[in-house]
């Protein structure tokens, strides 16, 4: 039976415990030098609308370190471009690979692939969510913080789809997580509802950045304008003013606070330059996660398939 991830909503609490454990062990294994590939014969298609350099590479080298192939395809270069229904391409696509990984602006579109397809979609992506990276981000803490019950999380910035995976991580995990983002640029209240009918009793939602970090063990931000809002950049750059990650800001924190970015970062904007570059950061560590956390999304997904 085929299963998809479009949002974190779409996993249960053994779920993402299974994932943490199988990535996790992938990496150990991986950096003993030991080969795992249990998908030789397996392919992966991957159809990107945004550029990506960390969800791209994690995802191929995944697939080829697990004996894979993967299958890179802009849409510009499929028939969708020339209006090809999202359905008829599903349909052939899943005759073809094991596996499609899309990245894209409308949520809808790859929900559409989900229903039409017969092999696990999973939401590299999407302008709603990003499932996949909160994933890795949440096997980063369980990796360096042992764990995440009893750990307060903060969000600091913009209510875009990595704060909403964190929001809907939240509601499945029972996190105590805090989302501070200014006046008119929080959580949409669609997001909220499906994630407090999950659970979520935890979440708090704030504008101020100060008050939100006090106590925090783990703090984290993303870019002000996403892919797609360029124009509103100068517009965001002051209704974000009091919301960058900084040591001023971080002295509110825990002393052993860890800083988390899912990259890339505009330095000088939502990040200061001497947090990004603090020894010990673990910003590099969070991204090669990914590519482990994917391992163990494609091997649970394809195995789970074709069992």
């Amino acid at each position: 039976m085929k299963k998809d991830i479009l949002s974190l909503l779409d996993l249960e609490v053994a779920d993402f415990t299974h994932l943490f454990q199988r990535a996790l062990q992938l990496k150990k294994r991986f950096n003993q030098g030991i080969s795992d590939r249990p998908l030789i014969g397996k392919s992966l298609g991957l159809i990107f609308d945004k550029k990506s350099t960390r969800t791209r590479v994690a995802f191929e080298t995944a697939m080829i370190q697990l004996g894979g192939t993967p299958i890179y395809m802009s849409t510009q270069d499929t028939q969708i471009s020339r209006n090809e229904p999202a359905e008829d391409t599903a349909r052939v696509l899943s005759r073809y690979i094991d596996a499609l990984a899309m990245r894209t602006f409308d949520h809808a579109l790859v929900e559409k692939f989900a229903k039409a397809s017969t092999i696990p979609v999973i939401n590299a992506l999407t302008d709603s969510f990003h499932p996949c990276q909160i994933l890795s981000d949440l096997m980063t803490v369980v990796e360096v913080k042992g764990g995440y019950r009893n750990r307060k999380i903060v969000w600091v910035g913009d209510g875009n789809n990595v704060a909403n995976s964190w929001v809907n991580a939240a509601a499945v995990l029972d996190l105590e997580l805090v989302v501070a983002t200014p006046d008119g640029y929080g959580i949409a209240s669609c997001v909220k509802e499906a994630s407090l009918a999950r659970g979520g009793k935890s979440i708090l939602f704030t504008n101020d950045p100060v008050e939100a970090v006090k106590d925090a063990d783990v703090v984290y931000t993303d870019v002000w304008a996403s892919m797609g809002q360029e124009q509103e950049q100068i517009k965001r750059e002051s209704a974000f003013e009091g919301f960058q990650v900084n040591r001023d800001l971080l002295s509110k924190a825990k002393p052993d606070v860890m800083v988390m970015h899912c990259l890339p970062a505009h330095r000088g904007e939502e990040i200061s330059e001497d947090v990004l570059e603090a020894p010990g950061a673990v910003f590099w560590d969070q991204a090669e996660n990914k590519r482990h956390m994917h391992k163990a999304i494609l091997e649970t997904l394809i195995l789970k398939t074709n069992g």
